[in-house]
């Protein structure tokens, strides 16, 4: 089961950014410029501490979310997608014209308890 998946859209962006850049990460602060936006960045340049908690993988690459952040957003599996329009991030797309999103729905109750309980 995953908590966090990509469109096909998104994932085709995330694939041609990985081979103009490298390794990435995805992170969603909840922060400044775009807020709660996930942004992406060459692996390198996000420095992550304890109050990051990874969520998935996709694409080969490491979601990470802010520790406050994911207490909004615990209940729920999140798909990355991506829009046309200038976001206001440092995020990697954004000179493409484009800006990844997050589409979220309640976690089913079968979610709930795999995630929720470690056993």
């Amino acid at each position: 089961m995953k908590r966090i998946d990509i469109t096909e859209a998104a994932a085709n962006v995330v694939r041609s950014l990985k081979d103009k850049h490298g390794e990435l990460i995805f992170h969603q602060s909840g922060g400044c410029c775009d807020g709660s936006s996930p942004m992406i960045f060459e692996k390198e340049d996000m420095y992550l501490d304890e109050s990051d908690i990874l969520l998935g993988v996709v694409e080969g690459v490491n979601f990470y979310m802010n520790k406050d952040q994911y207490e909004y957003w615990k209940h729920t599996h999140l798909t990355i997608d991506i829009t046309e329009g200038r976001g206001a991030s440092f995020s990697l797309e954004i000179p493409l014209g484009l800006r990844f999103i997050i589409h979220s729905r309640l976690l089913t109750d079968e979610e709930q308890e795999y995630f929720n309980n470690p056993n």
